[in-house]
């Protein structure tokens, strides 16, 4: 774990080395200190030498700027590095997201990776800047106020023996029980993100049922968990002060009364019991930035794990070690084709399907829900690989392809249509970053979006919010589809994309698809009959295998599934009307 998290530091070395080096440097002038009051003490103050106070005291002023400086210099290097290093670790995090497959996201939850790109990255961050500069200052200052104390007394320096294992113990006995505690939490800040997530996206849905008292419910369920898990956290780290606390006056305790045996037995100076006071406070307080450190560290090693899980995921989707760079054309085979989501599903979400989709031929998909059109047209793109048999395109197994030169070639507008926070224009260029004003105009013309964009007060440059929430359902499909004609792609894949729009916008659609883009191999899936009607050939879903194939005056003949949906559409009040 270690080593994956380390190799985010990249960039960041040097101010992760130059932090704990001033660390050093100034908890050496603090060490050195109470020495030089020893000093001052027994040669300047006792032995009334005004040459020693001021040698003395200029000395020890100068440590004390010193100390300062080397302190200011540690805090900016160490706010440096792991603010760097946070920003190194979210973004390998996002880039390895980026490779994921829809399995791997799957397997993730998108709440439970925002979760991770937030308050786990913080949590490390917090721990990171500790290590570079507590977890070497405590352990450090302990050392050399340890040497300096059995220097000036070794029999008074036994009573740190007693300390110590006190507190090993304790905080051995915190951690232990602590860490589970903190596992716990973080998991269910995924619920909670993604219960606020849903209920976001769902806004109107939830206002428009009055449903708001139990998504406050929901919320509170999930934020009470979180607070108990918390408060029962925080309970077995407040352990932690107290027990600092007794050992810290404990062993002052002790040191007082037999540095005062000391003292008149003539065994120490008044200035060395001075000092050791001080050695002691610095050995004490080293302790309890080390229980500090070790609090934070039990905190973030949950979050650690859970951000090593992500860098340490394998895709599922790779290029092979030679791959194709050319789709040569929109042909699309599908032999003996096997599909489940996941290991552990019980059963094939498509099994035996076997097509053969020639090149610019238009093709339609009717199926009941369920019945697993978005499943198959989604393993063209390789979205998904197959469990079994083969997807070829171009005449060549989908897997022999570099994955963006086939997606390159492969438009897919998807059920659930998506548009980013920026201008139409920022939005239809997703398709193609360097299309002409033209080229955008020509696209929307063919998707069929020109006429009511030119009505925006502001046409093209009219701003978009996030989810495209300022246009209608029916205007945002026609964006997407115009965005994925800007690919000017070998084959088209829309997914039920124009079920919010009139069967007369549907028509002329599917009209300019004809005129415009012959030589595009086409693929419809579709709710409505008249969606796929004139279509080269129609194939029917049912229970993820291919019910039957063929034009529309084929099917009437054969296939019941059709007939059942085309006459409930005609005569029963379907879609069309």
């Amino acid at each position: 774990m270690l080593k994956t998290l380390m190799g985010s530091i990249r960039g960041y070395q040097k101010s992760s080395l130059l932090a704990p080096f001033f660390v050093a440097l100034e908890v050496v002038m603090e060490t050195l200190i109470p020495l030089l009051m020893a000093r001052l003490i027994d040669e300047g103050i006792d032995g009334a030498d005004m040459t020693k106070i001021w040698t003395y005291g200029l000395i020890l002023v100068a440590m004390a700027m010193l100390a300062l400086l080397f302190g200011a210099a540690s805090g900016h290097y160490a706010a440096v590095a792991s603010a760097g290093y946070a920003k190194n670790l979210r973004k390998d995090m996002y880039d390895r997201i980026q490779d994921f497959s829809f399995t791997n996201i799957d397997k993730f939850s998108a709440a439970s990776l925002v979760t991770r790109l937030t308050t786990d990255v913080s949590n490390v961050q917090n721990a990171y800047q500790m290590l570079v500069r507590v977890a070497v200052r405590a352990p450090f200052m302990l050392i050399c106020a340890l040497v300096f104390s059995i220097t000036l007394s070794p029999a008074l320096s036994t009573v740190f023996l007693f300390a110590v294992p006190i507190l090993g113990v304790g905080l051995w006995f915190i951690m232990t029980r602590a860490h589970p505690i903190f596992e716990r939490v973080f998991r269910t800040y995924d619920k909670l993100n993604n219960v606020v997530r849903e209920n976001l996206r769902g806004i109107r849905v939830v206002k428009s049922f009055v449903r708001e008292d139990f998504e406050v419910e929901k919320f509170g369920q999930v934020s009470t968990s979180i607070y108990r898990d918390f408060t029962k956290a925080e309970k077995l780290l407040a352990f932690n002060s107290p027990l600092m606390q007794f050992s810290v006056y404990g062993c002052m305790v002790l040191i007082s009364w037999f540095g005062a045996r000391l003292v008149v037995g003539g065994g120490l100076s008044t200035g060395d019991l001075t000092s050791f006071f001080t050695y002691t406070m610095q050995i004490l307080m080293s302790l309890m930035m080390l229980s500090m450190v070790f609090v934070m560290i039990v905190m973030a090693r949950a979050s650690a794990e859970r951000i090593v899980e992500v860098l340490r995921e394998e895709p599922d989707l790779h290029d092979p070690a030679d791959p194709v760079e050319t789709v040569a054309d929109g042909s699309i085979v599908f032999e003996d084709v096997r599909f489940r989501y996941s290991a552990q599903a019980q059963r094939d979400a498509l099994s035996g399907v076997s097509l053969t989709i020639r090149s610019g031929e238009t093709v339609g998909i009717l199926g009941g829900t369920g019945s697993a059109k978005s499943s198959l047209v989604q393993l063209i793109p390789r979205l998904y690989d197959v469990t079994g048999g083969r997807v070829s395109v171009g005449g060549r197994d989908v897997r022999e392809y570099a994955v963006a030169a086939l997606r390159d070639q492969v438009a897919m507008v998807l059920q659930k249509n998506v548009l980013f926070s920026g201008t139409i224009k920022e939005n239809l260029r997703w398709g193609s970053e360097h299309a002409t004003d033209e080229e955008l105009v020509h696209a929307c013309k063919l998707a069929q979006a020109d006429g009511f964009i030119r009505e925006l007060p502001d046409g093209y440059d009219t701003y978009i919010e996030q989810g495209g929430s300022n246009v209608s359902g029916g205007q945002k499909q026609r964006l997407c589809i115009a965005r994925a004609l800007l690919k000017n792609p070998k084959i088209l894949i829309l997914d039920d994309s124009t079920s919010a729009v009139d069967t007369a916008t549907d028509a002329s659609i599917r009209r300019a698809f004809r005129e415009e883009i012959p030589g595009t191999t086409k693929i419809i899936i579709a709710q409505r009959v008249s969606s796929v009607q004139d279509a080269d050939k129609i194939i029917i879903m049912n229970n993820g295998r291919v019910d039957a194939v063929g034009t529309h005056d084929q099917l009437l003949a054969s296939s019941a599934i059709y007939r059942e949906v085309y006459s409930s559409q005609t005569k029963g009040g379907g879609a069309d009307e």
